[in-house]
């Protein structure tokens, strides 16, 4: 009955956002990543790198508890291939979130976030003495529980795991003549973030069931 009791109070105080509400904010968190590069068919292991990221962001609620947007991922990398040195490299991708909250308590709520990334760079390096021409499109993808505590005035502090997949195909050019390698990369990664809700958060309207 206590348990029953408590379950109720908690869903009579909880907090939801409203549609029409705005977002913005940003996350940044470290992560470990592990690859497998296919080329010609023939699978090998990859690079191995320890991140950092910082992630901006701003969306829009078009339902109550569920917000959609688009965000900004900046990831400075330290890289490990087989075989060599450990160099630095960056990333920077832009794409679409979607964000579906479930409110649990008066300033808790958990979140389940989905999002996507695109980006391509060019780079010119130095490879067995060769002058490489190298161009990477990236496209990410990452899944993941949150959680958030909101403070007055719509100030939320929040906590997800996401698992992110990214996907880079390498166009390469060495002495006129061409080559391509796709890098597949799973990673786990935990992220710490600041969201302010414009329109704060309000009480749920809660009815408790008939008996």
């Amino acid at each position: 009955m206590l348990c029953w009791a408590l379950f109720f109070t908690g869903a009579l105080s909880a907090q939801m956002m409203d549609q029409g509400n705005f977002l913005v904010g940003a996350l940044t968190g470290i992560s470990t990543a592990h690859s497998k590069v296919s080329t010609g068919g023939v699978e090998t292991e990859g690079l191995s790198a320890y991140q950092f990221s910082i992630a901006p962001n701003v969306g829009y609620f078009f339902a109550d508890n569920l917000a959609a947007g688009l965000g900004v991922d900046f990831t400075r990398s330290r890289v490990q291939q087989p075989d060599q040195e450990e160099t630095d490299d960056s990333d920077l991708l832009f794409g679409p979130f979607l964000r579906y909250y479930l409110p649990v308590e008066e300033q808790v709520a958990l979140f389940l976030a989905a999002n996507f990334g695109f980006g391509n760079s060019t780079d010119v390096q130095d490879i067995a003495g060769s002058r490489q021409s190298i161009r990477t499109n990236i496209f990410a993808a990452g899944v993941g529980p949150g959680i958030t505590v909101y403070a007055p005035g719509g100030l939320g502090l929040e906590a997800i795991l996401k698992y992110n997949f990214a996907r880079s195909k390498f166009d390469t050019e060495i002495a006129g003549v061409s080559a391509s390698s796709t890098t597949r990369t799973n990673q786990f990664a935990l992220s710490l973030g600041l969201q302010y809700y414009f329109g704060g958060v309000k009480p749920v309207a809660k009815r408790l069931p008939n008996y």
